[in-house]
Parts: structure tokens; sequence; C-alpha cells
């Protein structure tokens, strides 16, 4: 679909790979899921910061509540230790680029929309994980190399093609390919 709504010429097969494998160069764009439990080795830290320094970007996705984020930034502190990860404001171009998004969308898991008809922060094990955050991480440049997507799943959103994951998704892969 990402073809179809932009001008960007993709592959829609995606590709599973560690980061300290050779071919993460050959890619422009890297997705992890649910990275709240995310420990980065020292060789991976190291990758990954000459990937993203080298104009790679990462997309984090599916991660919930304090504990979560805490680890998350804690990770990426390790590869940055200078850069802080920073909230977008809706009024940011990403929020706008291919659709115009009037706020930032929230998305439940596929098993908690079922179970709790949509709201994705009802859920027991997390009361700390009502607010959305898109934050970010820029280089030198001003470039963003780092979208992080907390308190969401747009990756199951993206199963239910109507609601606002899709265009988010759009909208990261769009601005990140053309910044």
């Amino acid at each position: 679909r990402l073809q179809q709504m932009t001008s960007l010429k993709v592959d829609p097969d995606c590709r599973v790979i560690e980061l300290t494998d050779k071919e993460l160069f050959d890619f422009p764009f890297i997705y992890i899921v649910e990275p709240g439990g995310l420990v980065f080795t020292d060789d991976e830290v190291k990758v990954l910061r000459r990937y993203l320094l080298n104009g790679g970007f990462l997309m984090a996705d599916d991660f919930w509540g304090e504990a979560e984020w805490a680890n998350f930034e804690h990770e990426m502190k390790r590869v940055f230790p200078d850069r802080d990860l920073e909230e977008l404001p809706i009024s940011h171009h990403i929020f706008h680029c291919v659709f115009d998004l009037k706020e930032k969308p929230q998305m439940a898991s596929i098993h908690h929309f079922q179970r709790n008809r949509g709201t994705a922060y009802e859920n027991y094990e997390r009361t700390d994980a009502r607010e959305v955050h898109y934050k970010a991480i820029h280089d030198e440049n001003g470039r963003m190399i780092v979208i992080a997507c907390h308190n969401t799943d747009l990756g199951d959103g993206w199963e239910r093609e109507g609601e606002d994951a899709y265009p988010m998704g759009i909208n990261i892969l769009f601005y990140a390919m053309s910044h």
C-alpha cells in the first residue's frame, strides 16, 4: 500500500536481520517491535550508531508503560550518550507529510483491541500507558534518525487499515525516506 499511496518505490517483502549482519547497511529503514525489554550487545551499539549516522533510520514501536520506556531510553543512551529522545509536537511535519493527522494516534494491540473495544491503555498490567508519545533522536544536522512510538502499537493497527495507524505508518516511512 505504501507504493500505492506515495511516490516511494518499495520492496513489499520484509527481512528479519540481526543488527550485526553485514547486510544491515543495504536497508535504509529498520523497524524494531516490542523494544521494551531490549538489551543491545556492545557490538550492536557500535553498529547501530554507525548505521544511523550514515543515513539509516530506526522506528521502534509497541512498548508500553514507564518501565519499558526507561529500558528503551537507557539502551538508546548507550547508542547516543549525548542525545535525548525528544517529544514530537503534533505540529511536526511527520504528522502531516502525506496524511494530515489531527492528533497523535494511539493504537491498541490486536488482543487489547478485541477485549477492550479499542481502548489501548486499559490493561491490568499497565496503568501508566494512557498517554501516547512519539519521540525522536536527530543527528548533528537535524535529520531525524530514530522515532520511538511509545504507548501505542502501530504494527497491530496496520491490520485494521481504516484507523490512524496506517496513515501514521505511511507518514513515518515517507518522512524517513525523503529527509
